[in-house]
């Protein structure tokens, strides 16, 4: 970027851009107003879009939701974010969706100057060479990627690795319960009424992804992986990580509609997992694991009184084993899923840059 055309950019009040209508969404534009109701320094909403359009927030954010949710479908080649080719160093754009496409987006914006705020793990959870041009994007501009809201909706799990990491300490294991989604199954599955019934109710409260399979399959824990590995300075590529999927092969290839109504494929072999379990007295945990340049991700039972079989909820559960923390792991535990605490995650990011930005002027 031009230095001349960087230093006048990052002169201007910083403008707010959304991508995204869907809960998060919709929770990011409620917890903004709030916010900006009880004096917080923001940037200002400038537009928001989805896959169908894009839409300048003239009128107020929450006016500009509500139109562009009931807006026509496009064509598939359509890209309503193309507005941000108007955005300028020091803008944020909020990416609240979880789609490839957009992700795709996320290292020519921070090359730009552009901070990028992000709920979705497709950018550094997905290719290793994209996760190393957004680091990159960020050295060479000082735009920030904010990623809190990828790995544990906002607990302060990404921030401790990177501040253990900066202070000399050396990481040799990451294991947890990531996933929000599978911890709310898995505490509430008892046996009494089948897996499908306890997927489908998570999947109406907004704990899985669009497609829950994607939460099932491992693949959402495996991404988190990938990202918590990067966060430590580890080169981990995709093809390292080892996924026991949840997902049985002939739901797997069902269109999402389909799928849904077939959930009761998951029933009988997580009801034989379950009793295995009960049997040995121990507690049934999708957990996932990196260690030694490699990871893995699974279902497993654990004993009771297992630091990792605790929690309630939608709780994340993780364990950081590293030098500082050698004879008793560091414990990060709190609400893993939710739009709600999303949102709040994305917004905190949020506030980061403005109050850095604010700072860098006075």
């Amino acid at each position: 970027m031009n230095a001349q055309r960087a230093d006048v950019d990052a002169e201007r009040p910083a403008r707010l851009a959304l991508l995204g209508s869907g809960t998060v969404g919709s929770a990011f534009v409620a917890r903004y107003q709030a916010l900006q109701a009880g004096g917080a320094t923001l940037p200002t909403f400038q537009w928001l879009a989805n896959s169908r359009a894009a839409l300048d927030c003239t009128d107020g954010p929450a006016q500009s939701l509500a139109r562009v949710r009931t807006a026509p479908p496009r064509t598939a080649a359509a890209r309503p974010w193309s507005q941000s080719a108007a955005l300028r160093a020091g803008d944020v754009i909020v990416d609240a969706t979880a789609s490839e496409l957009v992700a795709a987006e996320h290292a020519g914006w921070v090359s730009q100057g552009v901070h990028v705020v992000t709920a979705n793990k497709l950018g550094q959870g997905t290719q290793l060479e994209r996760a190393q041009q957004i680091v990159r994007g960020c050295a060479d501009t000082g735009a920030v990627y904010g990623d809190s809201a990828t790995v544990g909706a906002g607990l302060p799990l990404l921030s401790s690795l990177r501040a253990l990491v900066e202070g000399g300490d050396r990481i040799h294991r990451i294991e947890g319960v990531l996933s929000g989604s599978l911890a709310w199954l898995f505490n509430r599955y008892d046996g009494s009424q089948p897996f499908s019934v306890a997927v489908r109710d998570a999947w109406t409260a907004g704990y899985t992804e669009p497609d829950p399979r994607e939460d099932l399959s491992g693949e959402d824990v495996r991404r988190k992986l990938l990202i918590l590995a990067r966060a430590c300075g580890t080169a981990l590529e995709g093809d390292r990580v080892q996924v026991e999927s949840l997902v049985p092969a002939e739901l797997a290839s069902l269109p999402l509609e389909e799928a849904l109504a077939r959930l009761a494929l998951l029933d009988a072999p997580l009801h034989q997992r379950w009793q295995s379990a009960q049997r040995e007295g121990q507690q049934l945990r999708f957990i996932g694991c990196v260690q030694d340049g490699a990871a893995q991700v699974g279902l497993r039972a654990l004993a009771i009184d297992h630091p990792l079989a605790a929690g309630a909820g939608t709780d994340n559960r993780v364990a950081i084993h590293s030098d500082r923390y050698r004879d008793q792991p560091l414990l990060i535990q709190g609400p893993g899923a939710g739009a709600d605490v999303t949102a709040a995650a994305l917004l905190d990011d949020v506030l980061r840059i403005a109050r850095t930005a604010t700072n860098a002027r006075s």
